[in-house]
């Protein structure tokens, strides 16, 4: 591991005063109701960040603030003063990062469950990027300094490979081949229920959940085309083991879409059943990643193990294999 000067660090904001926005609205038909609900789709947030908006008397309808409970019609125009948000430091953390693959333009990391990839306004160490940080000085500045060198993410929960850019040239490389298709993530999950068929593409827009802005789901309002192929290795009594491959790379795609053809990730607590296998979270692995290297153009494919707590799961469940 490469030693850092303590005084290495990502310094900054996410925005500035200059870059503060004061965003106006006239409403169309669709977007009528409650003042927080229609602020959630307007600016794509949640509705803790809505309700912050309003009862800060940052959105006004005809100079006026709003209430939460306003009723909002087409036609009315609202003005939005979105503030600049506070300094932000990043610093470096001491981390024993899983390092599947190094060289002076990308790093792959084969990423624990329960880490998360960057930092986020009031949660900033801990993180991978923290960890990155303390490993090597050189990270792409695309993403800024919440998300140096992050050319996509993981889940917290979700264990397995990602790649990491060190400069600029790596980042627009990797970034154009995830866009193009040329970059392929494959995963591998146990899912609620055996499939009566072998394999099978979901082809289902994800947007916001509109009933709960944390989630996402599959639905037909401000989505964004998403396809996850998937081959079943293995069918069980009440499960499966399943590969998925991504086509596109929407938040929690493989999430939602298995949930939306009723086999939702096993130990998921956000789309999944209650009654699931006892896991510290979704049992989902992102076990390859292939692209072609920014810099010599040479494919490359990284594939990395099943996490114990994965393995043993799987082990238990093999006794029940449906043949």
């Amino acid at each position: 591991m490469t030693d850092i000067p303590e005084t290495n660090q990502v310094t900054g904001t996410q925005a500035s005063p200059e870059t503060a926005e004061t965003l106006t609205f006239t409403l169309e038909e669709g977007q009528s109701g409650r003042a927080d609900k229609v602020l959630c789709t307007l600016l794509d947030i949640s509705r803790n960040r809505s309700r912050e908006l309003i009862e800060q008397g940052r959105v006004l309808l005809q100079d006026t603030p709003v209430k939460p409970k306003t009723d909002l019609k087409p036609g009315q125009t609202i003005t939005v003063h979105i503030p600049p948000e506070q300094s932000l430091d990043v610093l470096p953390e001491d981390m024993d990062l899983d390092i599947v693959y190094e060289d002076s333009d990308i790093i792959v990391i084969n990423k624990p469950s329960g880490l998360v990839v960057h930092p986020a306004p009031g949660h900033v160490t801990g993180t991978l990027v923290n960890g990155l940080l303390a490993h090597c000085t050189d990270l792409s500045g695309i993403n800024g300094v919440m998300r140096p060198g992050i050319v996509h993410r993981i889940d917290k929960d979700t264990s397995g490979l990602l790649v990491v850019a060190k400069n600029d040239l790596a980042h627009q490389s990797l970034a154009d081949q995830l866009a193009k298709k040329t970059a392929h993530r494959e995963y591998r999950a146990i899912v609620h229920h055996p499939f009566p068929h072998t394999h099978g593409t979901i082809n289902a827009p994800i947007g916001r959940d509109e009933k709960d802005r944390q989630s996402m789901a599959v639905t037909a309002k401000n989505a964004k085309p998403a396809v996850t192929h998937f081959e079943v290795l293995e069918n069980f009594k009440n499960y499966a083991y399943v590969l998925c491959r991504l086509e596109t790379g929407r938040t929690h795609q493989i999430r939602v879409h298995m949930k939306y053809i009723g086999h939702p990730v096993a130990g998921d607590p956000k789309y999944g059943p209650r009654k699931t296998l006892e896991s510290h979270g979704q049992l989902l692995h992102a076990s390859a990643l292939e692209l072609d290297h920014p810099r010599t153009g040479k494919h490359m494919r990284f594939e990395a193990p099943l996490e114990p707590e994965f393995a043993a799961i799987l082990h238990d469940l093999e006794t029940e294999v449906i043949q």
